[in-house]
């Protein structure tokens, strides 16, 4: 077994949980269990604010890991990368506003803006899992080093 590093792994399995409770919170608004969904979406925030205050943290203090595969798909890397990380931008914005529609009981904004959060999320949660796998899991990190160089190369 392969050496994984304590925080990616633990941030990683907070937005994991994120996005299941999510999912189960969405089943609940589903089946009409209102102050359930309210809990539910609550912790999944919470698990949310968890994995960026981990991230924020390591990548503050510590860097950002660069990745250790191929050079012939670094450039595939590096894009889907990016992508990630407007995902989990925007995934953020709208994860926010709904829930303070949701705590303002703007319940008319809530129901539109809700589902089309969870769907970015669930694809903010899946494509962060792909890039935790990638940097080490499927291949050894590279050097830890500046977000800039560790996302762009330089």
């Amino acid at each position: 077994m392969t050496n994984l590093p304590i925080l990616p792994t633990i941030s990683t399995i907070f937005i994991v949980l994120s996005a299941i409770t999510v999912a189960v919170g969405w089943y609940l608004i589903v089946k009409g269990r209102v102050e359930a969904h309210k809990k539910t979406m609550t912790l999944a925030g919470i698990f949310a604010i968890i994995f960026f205050i981990i991230y924020a943290s390591r990548t503050i203090f510590i860097g950002n890991t660069q990745f250790g595969g191929p050079d012939e798909i670094k450039i595939y890397y590096t894009v889907f990368l990016i992508f990630h990380i407007f995902l989990a931008t925007v995934g953020a914005v709208f994860g926010i506003v709904s829930l303070l529609t949701g705590y303002k009981n703007q319940l008319i904004k809530h129901k539109k803006i809700g589902p089309i959060t969870s769907i970015i999320w669930f694809f903010t949660a899946t494509t962060g899992v792909a890039v935790y796998l990638l940097l080490y899991v499927f291949y050894h990190g590279g050097e830890t080093t500046s977000v800039i160089k560790a996302i762009l190369g330089f």
